[in-house]
């Protein structure tokens, strides 16, 4: 009997030695989540020590928009466009960085020189279809494609060069209307 109990107690200490191992990993986690999420809830937010998970590099970067920092804003949100983010949260960083291509030329319209808004239209529309790509139910992007593309429409290329004269020379015929010379 003493040797079934010292195993049973073995037992029993190394499974509450296991659980004691995995809260403290798990407390670590928790509270490496709760810094983060202290420095997310900062205003405006703040960088924790350490690589900072893709989140809070998101709050950064529109903390930056929400500032002015416009450039500092872009290059937060491109960092998270990568293979390696959350697919939603690379689709928000699109849509955010096009809404502030769109902002930027929306401001350079405004000013003396409304020609150099060009690129900035061009790139948002093509981040905007870019997440429209992605996401086809994206309804927001959608919108504000429509509204750069009011701005700035596309070129339409079937007016670009002269009308194919082969193809309209047959018709030509066909749609003439006919008369009678008044022979018998």
């Amino acid at each position: 009997m003493g040797l079934a109990t010292r195993r049973r107690t073995r037992t029993v200490l190394a499974v509450l030695a296991v659980a004691a191992l995995a809260s403290a990993v798990d407390g670590v986690h928790l509270w490496r989540l709760h810094r983060w999420n202290l420095a997310i809830a900062a205003d405006p937010p703040v960088a924790a020590g350490g690589t900072a998970p893709a989140e809070l590099q998101f709050a950064l970067a529109h903390a930056n928009a929400a500032s002015g920092a416009t450039e500092d804003a872009l290059k937060g949100y491109r960092a998270l466009q990568g293979d390696q983010v959350d697919q939603a949260l690379g689709r928000a960083a699109r849509y955010n960085s096009a809404n502030l291509l769109m902002r930027q030329a929306m401001g350079v319209l405004a000013s003396a020189q409304p020609g150099q808004a060009i690129p900035l239209l061009e790139l948002a529309k093509e981040v905007y279809r870019e997440v429209l790509r992605k996401d086809p139910g994206q309804w927001d992007a959608r919108y504000n494609l429509e509204r750069a593309q009011r701005l700035l429409p596309d070129p339409d290329d079937t007016l670009a060069g002269p009308p194919d004269p082969q193809r309209n020379s047959e018709r030509a015929v066909t749609t003439m209307r006919g008369y009678s010379p008044g022979l018998p």
